[in-house]
């Protein structure tokens, strides 16, 4: 990997979607340079696939780490308007959203091929940072902890300790992206612990321990302290807040 993680300093990561092109990128960046920020702090931008270069080159010399959030589980072939992760690699990006939920819901993303691909992205040495969560549905009706086990289980099958200690994972409850709701602190907690629980039973406690793990769903500048105050809350997913730079600063700063 061309990135290492080897400790649990929080991790903000910003996820742009289908936002700005890439002059929109440099000017982000630029912008997000002038800043000062904590050591303390790790800071990661998933980028669409036409401003990674251009991102990439605007960040350098900087600790912002650039990133895809998608990619085809094939080294190449005949898949009309996918990106391989070879691609990405050799654009500058060092590590790519997997699985999701605008993925697994618009585009029918099964957790077999969200597995594929993250297999994929471990042999390109691109670091996966794989997203699960429920639906509102599943939420209210108590299937939360059937459904992220079934994700973890599929999403991570037959991946060894030594490979799942490069692998991050980010909590995203469905009901609460781009809603404005966002689970409390504690219920946010509670999943987390559920996660690493599972991960410690699935690939022992030291790998458990020191694998991160993300809070994503309407991650603003309000509600950041409190979930980073949760013991097993390692750092956050953001969507729409990270498109400004001012929010997106307050949220690395909090």
């Amino acid at each position: 990997m061309a990135v290492q993680l080897m400790d649990r300093t929080p991790l903000i990561v910003g996820n742009w979607k289908m936002h700005k092109t890439s002059a929109g990128a440099r000017d982000f960046i630029s912008a997000l340079r002038k800043e000062s920020f904590s050591d303390a702090r790790r800071i990661f931008l998933a980028i669409p696939f036409p401003s990674i270069e251009s991102a990439v080159d605007a960040a350098k010399g900087s600790p912002i780490c650039i990133g895809a959030q998608n990619m085809h589980d094939q080294a190449e072939g005949a898949f009309t308007g996918e990106v391989s992760g070879r691609m990405l690699k050799s654009s500058g990006a060092d590590f790519v959203l997997l699985g999701h939920s605008e993925r697994r819901q618009y585009f029918s993303e099964t957790n077999a091929f969200i597995h594929r691909k993250l297999v994929r992205a471990l042999e390109e040495e691109l670091m996966p940072i794989l997203c699960i969560g429920e639906l509102l549905e599943e939420r209210e009706r108590g299937l939360w902890q059937n459904v992220l086990k079934l994700q973890l289980e599929e999403g991570l099958q037959k991946i060894s300790s030594e490979h799942a200690i490069q692998i991050i994972i980010a909590y995203e409850p469905v009901w609460a992206i781009g809603t404005g709701k966002t689970a409390t602190p504690e219920l946010a907690q509670s999943v987390h612990h559920f996660i690493r629980t599972w991960l410690d039973e699935s690939f022992g406690r030291e790998c458990a321990q020191k694998m991160l793990l993300l809070y994503g769903g309407s991650v603003k500048p309000d509600n950041i302290g409190a979930l980073m105050q949760q013991p097993d809350i390692d750092g956050v997913l953001v969507g729409g807040a990270s498109l400004d730079v001012k929010s997106f600063v307050q949220i690395v700063n909090y």
